[in-house]
C-alpha cells in the first residue's frame, strides 16, 4: 500500500496558518485557537498537531461516547464504537486494537488524572465516561506534544476538561445551570443531563452534574438488530473552585466524576471477534476520577506554579452466565471459566508539579515549562484474566522551552522517567529508566503563512501487564519499546479570497513514525514472537472557509499507510492502520439563531477486525441548531436536531467485528434550557 498525493477520492494539501505567540495555561507548547465561522476552531502557532473539540461542538455532535466525539479529528478512529465499554480510540494506528482496549501508546487524562491506559483483555474502552460531563476535549497527535504527559506515547494524548460553574453563570454571582433532554429514534435512546451551578462570591464556585443515558439495542442500515448494543450509564460530576490571596494569586480546584454500568447477560468479549467461546457475563463497570489542582500565579513572569494530585479507579466485576457459550454450562474451553469470572481493578495515583517561566536572554525570548511527576499504579492480582497484579511506581522530570528568535521559534523538549514494577506474585521486581525528547522548529513569513517541523523520540517502559513467569516475560520486563517521529507542515490564515469579509484557515502536516524493540505486538500466527518493527506514514488536514453571509465549509481528513516487519524479513500491512478519511461540512448560520449543516464522511482502504477488506463508505449527517432570540419560556434554550447516517447505509466500521455493524439512520432531538 503506497501513500500518494491522490489516493481513492481524497486529496490532501499540506498548507496552513500564521505563527502567533501563545500563552500556555497547560503544559506543553500548545499555540492558540483561531476562531472560525465553521463548526470547529483551529489550533495554530505550534508544530504540535492539536485539535480541540469545544463545548458547542460537544453539544452539536450529540455523541453517546467520547470515542464518537473525537473520531472526527484527523488521524483518529473509533474501534467497535457503538457502546461505551466496547469502543476504543486509535490515533495514527496506535491505541485500541481488536484484542486489548489499549496498547499503552496513547494517553488519556481527565482533569489531569491518568485513565484508560491498561491493556484490558477483550475490553475495548480506554475512556469510560459520558461526553456531557465535559466542556472541552483536546487531542494531541504524535509524540512531540507528549513529554509533559508520559513516556512511550506514539499515537497521542486525549485530554478532557470537566465543566465549571462559571460556564453556566457567565461569571456572575448567584445560581445557574441547565437541563438537557435528548431522544434518539434508533434503539430508541434517551438522555437527561442536569447541571446545578452556584457562584456565591468572586472567590468560590460549585457545580453538580448528573447525567443518565439509556440506549436500547440499535439497528443497522438493513434494519437488523445490532446485538448487545444496549447500555445504561448513570454519570455524575462534582466540582468546586476557590481563589484566594491578596491579588487572587492562589487557585484551588477539586473535581470528582464517576460513571457506572450494570450490564446483564452480555458477551465477555466486547470486540465480538471470538464467536461465543467466552460466553456471556453479568458485568458491573465502575470508573471514577478525582483531581485536586492548585495554582500559584503572582505578578511575576518567572512564577506560574501548578500542582495536580489525582486518583483514578476502575473496577470491573464479572459473573458468568451458565450455558451462554457453545459448550454446556461453561465457555468452550473450561479453563476460560476462571478468566470470565475474574474481577479486575486498577488504581492510579499521580502528583504533577510544574512551573512556567517567561524571560529573555539577550535576543532570545523563553517560555520555559519545567516539572516533575510521581505516579503509583496498583493492579489487583488477577492472573486468571491475563492480568497479573502488581505495583508500578514512576518518577519523571520534564522540560519544554519555547524560544522565540525573531520570526523563528525553536522548542526543545526533554523527559526523563524511571519505573519500578513490583509483582504481586512471584515474578519479581524490575527497574527501568529512559531519556526521551524532541525538537520543534517554526518560521513565520509575515504574510499569514508559516512552516513547521519536528523530530521526537520516546521510550515505553515495561508495565504491569508484561509480568509473567516465562523467559519471554522477563525479557519484556527489561526492554523498553522505542519510537521516533518526524513531522513537517505548514499553515495559513487570511481573508478576502473570494469576497471582502471571507476568512480562510488551513493547516496540514505529514509524518513518519518508526517503532522498534517491540514487546507489545507479535507476529501474526506465532506463539509470541515479537514484531521487529512498525512504520507508519500519514498526511493530515484541517481547514475552514467562512463567507461574510454566514456560509461556511469545514474540511478534515487524513491519508495513512503502515507496515509491520517480521524478524524473518517478511512484511505486511500494519494491522492497526487507520482507513483513509475525508470529512466535509457545509453549513450556514442565520443571525446567530439558526445553524444548518450537512456533513459528508467518506472512508477508503477499510478492513474489519479479521483483516478482510471492506468496501468504501460515504455517510451523510444533517444537523440543525436553533437558539431562539426570545423572552418567556424559550429564553435561554437551544433546540438541536441531528439525522445521522441519513441514507441508512449498511456497513461495518473500520477494524470492527464483521458481526458488529454500525448503526443505521438515527434521528436525534435535543432540548437544552439554561437558567
Amino acid at each position: 500500500m503506497a501513500l500518494h498525493a491522490l489516493r481513492g477520492t481524497t486529496a490532501l494539501v499540506c498548507i496552513t496558518l500564521a505563527w502567533p505567540a501563545a500563552a500556555q495555561d497547560d503544559p506543553g507548547f500548545l499555540g492558540t485557537l483561531v476562531l472560525t465561522q465553521g463548526k470547529r476552531d483551529l489550533s495554530f502557532g505550534t508544530a504540535l498537531s492539536r485539535t480541540v473539540v469545544g463545548a458547542e461542538e460537544i453539544q452539536d455532535r450529540q455523541a453517546s461516547t467520547i470515542g464518537q466525539l473525537v473520531d472526527s479529528v484527523p488521524g483518529v478512529a473509533l474501534v467497535n464504537g457503538t457502546t461505551p465499554q466496547g469502543s476504543g480510540i486509535n490515533i495514527r494506528g496506535f491505541g485500541a486494537n481488536t484484542t486489548y482496549g489499549s496498547d499503552q501508546k496513547i494517553a488519556v487524562q481527565i482533569d489531569g488524572a491518568s485513565v484508560g491506559s491498561e491493556e484490558l483483555y477483550r475490553i475495548g474502552t480506554q475512556l469510560f465516561t459520558d461526553p456531557l460531563l465535559y466542556r472541552e476535549v483536546e487531542v494531541l497527535r504524535g509524540t512531540i506534544g507528549s513529554f509533559a504527559y508520559g513516556s512511550g506515547i506514539v499515537g497521542g494524548v486525549v485530554r478532557l476538561e470537566t465543566k465549571d460553574a462559571s460556564d453556566f453563570t457567565g461569571g456572575d454571582l448567584g445560581f445557574g445551570g441547565s437541563q438537557t433532554v435528548e431522544a434518539s429514534s434508533n434503539g430508541p435512546g434517551f438522555v437527561s443531563s442536569t447541571n446545578l451551578a452556584w457562584v456565591p462570591s468572586d472567590n468560590a464556585e460549585f457545580l453538580l452534574n448528573y447525567t443518565f443515558r439509556d440506549q436500547d439495542d440499535l439497528t443497522d442500515g438493513d434494519g437488523d438488530e445490532i446485538g448487545n448494543s444496549s447500555f445504561q450509564t448513570p454519570s455524575g460530576l462534582a466540582k468546586a473552585t476557590f481563589t484566594f490571596g491578596n491579588a487572587d494569586e492562589h487557585q484551588l480546584s477539586f473535581s470528582h466524576s464517576r460513571t457506572v454500568a450494570d450490564d446483564k447477560d452480555v458477551p465477555y468479549d466486547q470486540f465480538i471477534t471470538t464467536a461465543d467461546i467466552f460466553g456471556n457475563v453479568d458485568r458491573v463497570t465502575d470508573t471514577s476520577q478525582t483531581a485536586l489542582d492548585y495554582r500559584y500565579n503572582p505578578a511575576n513572569d518567572l512564577i506560574d506554579l501548578r500542582a495536580n494530585l489525582s486518583y483514578a479507579d476502575q473496577k470491573i466485576e464479572y459473573d458468568y452466565v451458565p450455558g451462554s457459550s457453545s459448550a454446556e454450562g461453561t465457555p468452550s474451553f473450561p479453563f476460560l471459566l476462571r478468566t470470565v469470572e475474574a474481577d479486575q481493578r486498577y488504581e492510579t495515583t499521580k502528583l504533577t508539579v510544574s512551573n512556567r517561566a517567561i524571560f529573555d536572554t539577550g535576543a532570545v525570548g523563553h517560555d520555559l515549562l519545567t516539572g516533575i511527576e510521581l505516579q503509583k499504579r496498583v493492579r489487583a492480582d488477577n492472573e486468571e484474566a491475563s492480568a497479573p497484579g502488581g505495583t508500578d511506581r514512576r518518577f519523571a522530570a520534564f522540560l519544554i522551552d519555547e524560544m522565540q528568535i525573531g520570526a523563528v521559534t525553536v522548542t526543545p523538549a526533554l523527559r526523563y522517567e524511571s519505573s519500578e514494577v513490583d509483582s504481586a506474585g512471584d515474578f519479581g521486581t524490575f527497574d527501568n529508566d529512559a531519556w526521551m525528547g524532541g525538537l520543534a522548529l517554526g518560521y513565520e513569513f509575515g504574510n499569514g503563512v508559516s512552516v513547521f517541523g519536528s523530530a521526537a523520540y520516546t521510550e515505553g517502559l515495561p508495565i504491569i501487564d508484561d509480568l509473567g513467569a516465562t523467559p519471554d516475560a522477563r525479557e519484556r520486563m527489561s526492554t523498553t519499546e522505542k519510537s521516533q517521529t518526524f513531522e513537517l507542515g505548514a499553515e495559513y490564515t487570511g481573508g478576502g479570497w473570494f469576497a471582502a469579509g471571507d476568512t480562510l484557515s488551513i493547516r496540514g502536516n505529514i509524518y513518519e513514525t518508526t517503532l522498534w524493540d517491540i514487546t507489545s505486538y507479535t507476529v501474526v500466527g506465532s506463539t509470541g514472537t515479537p514484531l521487529e518493527s512498525v512504520k507508519t506514514r500519514g498526511a493530515e488536514l484541517e481547514a475552514s472557509y467562512g463567507f461574510a453571509n454566514g456560509t461556511y465549509v469545514d474540511l478534515a481528513g487524513h491519508l495513512v499507510e503502515g507496515t509491520e516487519y517480521n524478524p524473518g524479513g517478511g512484511e505486511a500491512d500494519w494491522r492497526n492502520t487507520l482507513s483513509d478519511r475525508l470529512q466535509v461540512t457545509v453549513g450556514r448560520t442565520f443571525d446567530d439563531t439558526l445553524d444548518l449543516s450537512w456533513e459528508v464522511v467518506h472512508t477508503a482502504d477499510r478492513r474489519d477486525a479479521l483483516g478482510d477488506d471492506l468496501p468504501n463508505t460515504t455517510v451523510n449527517n444533517l444537523r440543525a441548531t436553533w437558539t431562539p432570540d426570545a423572552s418567556g419560556i424559550l429564553a435561554g434554550s437551544e433546540i438541536r436536531f441531528g439525522l445521522e447516517n441519513a441514507f441508512d447505509v449498511d456497513y461495518v466500521g473500520h477494524l470492527a467485528s464483521p458481526s458488529r455493524k454500525s448503526p443505521g439512520r438515527t434521528l436525534k432531538a435535543t432540548l437544552t434550557k439554561t437558567f
